[in-house]
């Protein structure tokens, strides 16, 4: 049966193989589950609730890409994604984390409606190479940012906004013993550091008392505080949402088709530099991505932990199936999972993530490879790719960093006579932020 499904021989696998390259897989990118209800709990969300649907969602979404498109590329909500939700549109904007749900719930139908006419492969070739890669590693620092926050390594300050925190706090050591931990682990080539690490620095902290024993096993957390919660927005009432919208489609169509791209060459699916099942696979990514706003999760798409699993021999979707599985079992450890993303208050209004904070620091740290690929002797490409990566973090917001890269691109091809070798959607967008500065901004 698992022949016939998954054309196992043709791939060069074995059913063995498989499992392992599931749970390879599972162990690298777990580390979601941790960390998703502590980030959407930022936007006062329901952490039990936001754990089952996250587990629920990528489970979902991993069988789907298992059987319409065969490929071992498994699915979670995005990171980056997640942070945008949280902190760009609930707390910035002051957008309801309901109505929230309700774009990324309209971004996934927009993606279903257009997976089978090719539309995100051609946009894909419209966005300029250094944007393409500034944006990735631009949220990268957002979050590595955040990360440092939530240590405590990085603290506010009345002069220079920001500043280093107390490095002899329990908090910070916690911190940064955990980011010791997971970076060793990373130069070992040890499979799940970013896990192990998380257990490690739990366990630290439970001998400390810095963090509070809740129980391992449980029945699952109940889904009904965000089952259906969403609001489809009214986009009219809130010029902002328009916005919003936009840049949930635009971050989850990068996002996914570069992690196709880059697993499949790295699995060898690709044929003539193209990914058989390609509109499957995003088809599987749309429909999760809707599924996942319902259920109450951010934007589900693929993952590029999912090289991890292939690296251990997966080749087909019975390496999803496997993933699959763990993520549905991890609904029974609820007590594990929130006891590590549990807060550490200390002070008014401030509460730090010790256990959590090293491994968003070093995702972070993993999506800035991609700035090699940016031409920085072209200061028509450099400066819009450098103005990008610095605005997420200091804005503390994707969407300023995209902005200020498509203005300053758009301006500097026009400027040194470059203007008609970009793709007229690109002046199109750039109009439409310089827009946004002077209608909607204040």
């Amino acid at each position: 049966m698992l022949e016939k499904l998954f054309h196992l021989q043709e791939s060069g696998t074995t059913v063995r193989r498989e499992v392992v390259a599931g749970c390879t897989t599972f162990m690298t990118l777990s580390y979601i589950i941790f960390v998703q209800p502590a980030v959407m709990a930022a936007a006062g969300m329901d952490a039990g609730a936001v754990m089952a649907a996250t587990c629920i969602a990528s489970a979902l979404a991993m069988v789907l890409m298992a059987f319409l498109a065969n490929y071992p590329i498994a699915l979670a909500p995005g990171m980056g994604q997640n942070f945008y939700f949280a902190f760009t549109v609930c707390l910035a904007l002051g957008i309801s984390w309901q109505q929230a749900l309700g774009a990324v719930f309209i971004a996934g139908v927009f993606f279903v409606l257009v997976s089978f006419v090719g539309l995100r492969e051609k946009v894909m070739n419209v966005l300029p190479v250094s944007l393409r890669n500034a944006i990735p590693a631009g949220i990268g620092l957002l979050i590595a940012l955040v990360g440092l926050e939530w240590a405590g390594i990085i603290v506010d300050h009345p002069v220079t906004h920001v500043t280093l925190g107390d490095m002899q706090s329990a908090p910070v050591l916690l911190s940064l013993f955990g980011l010791g931990a997971i970076a060793i682990l990373f130069a070992l080539n040890v499979r799940g550091a970013i896990l192990i690490g998380i257990l490690a620095s739990t366990i630290v902290g439970l001998l400390t008392g810095m963090v509070a024993f809740q129980g391992i096993v449980a029945d699952p957390p109940s889904i009904a505080p965000t089952f259906f919660q969403l609001q489809i927005p009214n986009i009219f009432a809130e010029p902002n949402l328009i916005a919003i919208i936009f840049i949930f489609i635009f971050l989850d169509l990068f996002d996914t088709v570069g992690t196709l791209i880059g697993v499949s060459q790295q699995a060898g699916l690709m044929v003539d530099g193209k990914l058989p099942r390609a509109r499957q696979a995003l088809f599987s990514d749309a429909v999760a991505t809707s599924a996942g706003a319902l259920l109450g999760t951010s934007t589900v798409t693929s993952y590029i932990e999912s090289a991890s699993g292939i690296s251990a021999g997966g080749r087909t979707g019975l390496t999803n199936i496997v993933t699959a599985v763990l993520m549905l079992l991890a609904l029974f450890f609820s007590p594990l999972i929130m006891m590590v993303g549990a807060g550490y208050p200390v002070g008014e209004n401030v509460v730090l993530y010790p256990v959590i904070a090293p491994a968003l620091i070093i995702v972070g740290s993993l999506m800035l490879k991609n700035v090699i690929h940016i031409d920085w002797d072209d200061v028509t490409e450099s400066i819009p790719a450098f103005l990008t990566l610095l605005m997420m973090p200091l804005t503390f917001s994707i969407t300023e960093g995209i902005a200020f890269g498509f203005i300053s691109y758009s301006l500097l091809k026009l400027i040194s006579g470059q203007g008609r070798q970009v793709h007229w959607l690109i002046h199109l967008f750039a109009v439409l932020f310089v827009a946004r500065y002077i209608w909607l901004v204040g």
